[in-house]
């Protein structure tokens, strides 16, 4: 390495270092008390939640992904650049991806801080060869910072998507899981019997609805706060249906009304709403086919026609 590029290298480290050094100066300054009481009710409250397989220490040898996740989970807990708001909006996040458990925080963190620094790490290496700011150190400095932060963006994006394809999942076997509800409390079962009957059949058709049931029904078995636990459900979710169906139940079950009654209704809006997004989504599938047709489907079909012509035509030419 040529002596311009060492300095280059120390130079972004000590910007990274005086970066760094600023976050722990303002995390330890603002937060304070009230910083340290937020933090606590947080690992408090979090200390409840559902441990999955990864974590658990089963007295099995571990593996060397679980030594990983809790290593990770070891780092993103020291991290002192996410305050707690921060933190508690990621852990939703997290849980509507499907990831409940109290250590998914901690390793989102520390893999969006090492994400960071992988990205940081060519802008370093290749720094003097950026147009136009290569020469100047604080325009290595800034791209390493941008390269930084993009770094630190990209899991949170990554987790963003598995939740609305998890949605969407969701979504499709709604009007299915609606049904079995239907069927369930018309045979005389109770809301807590027909949640978890309904999970136990969508487990091969849907495994994330089946999963949030059958959550919702462990919190309705245990707990007894039925209101908590199905409004717990449709935070997890977030589906407008989902928001619907516990309204419905809520009140039903504020005002005594009949719960099946309303469940019915509720399935035949939700299968005729589904319907129509299979007809809307048919609908724009001829427009969108044009394109490949004319990229792939018409130059073919061009040249079967057209080729027998092309090469009589050729042959007279030659003749002549």
């Amino acid at each position: 390495m040529s002596p311009s590029n060492v300095e280059t290298l120390i130079n972004l480290l000590m910007l990274l270092a005086l970066f760094v050094g600023l976050a722990i100066w303002w995390a330890t300054k603002h937060g304070g008390k009230r910083g340290r009481i937020a933090e606590r009710v947080r690992e408090a409250a979090l200390s409840h939640q559902t441990v999955p397989a990864d974590f658990e220490d089963d007295g099995q040898e571990k593996t060397f992904r679980r030594r990983l996740l809790r290593r990770l989970a070891a780092f993103g807990d020291k991290l002192p650049l996410f305050d707690a708001k921060y933190r508690a909006k990621l852990r939703q996040e997290m849980v509507r991806s499907g990831y409940r458990s109290h250590y998914a925080v901690s390793v989102l963190l520390a893999v969006k801080f090492c994400f960071g620094l992988l990205c940081a790490a060519p802008t370093v290496m290749l720094g003097q060869h950026i147009p136009l700011i290569g020469s100047f150190p604080v325009g290595r400095g800034a791209a390493m910072m941008g390269a930084f932060v993009i770094g630190m963006m990209l899991p949170e994006y990554a987790i963003a998507f598995r939740a609305s394809r998890r949605r969407k999942e969701m979504a499709g076997s709604l009007p299915d899981a609606l049904d079995l509800l239907v069927i369930c409390t018309n045979a005389g079962n109770s809301l807590a019997v027909s949640i978890r009957r309904v999970a136990d059949e969508l487990a091969t058709i849907c495994p994330p609805l089946s999963d949030e049931f059958s959550l919702t029904a462990d919190e309705l078995k245990l707990s007894g706060d039925s209101t908590r636990a199905l409004h717990g459900l449709a935070e997890r979710i977030d589906l407008p249906s989902i928001r619907a169906l516990i309204s419905t139940l809520t009140q039903s079950m504020r005002y005594g009304t009949p719960i099946t009654q309303a469940l019915r209704i509720l399935s035949r809006t939700e299968r005729l709403t589904h319907i129509v997004s299979l007809e809307e989504k048919a609908a724009k599938l001829a427009p969108k086919m044009v394109l490949p047709m004319m990229l792939f489907i018409l130059p073919a079909v061009v040249v079967i026609a057209a080729g027998p012509a092309v090469i009589q035509l050729l042959e007279v030419i030659n003749k002549k």
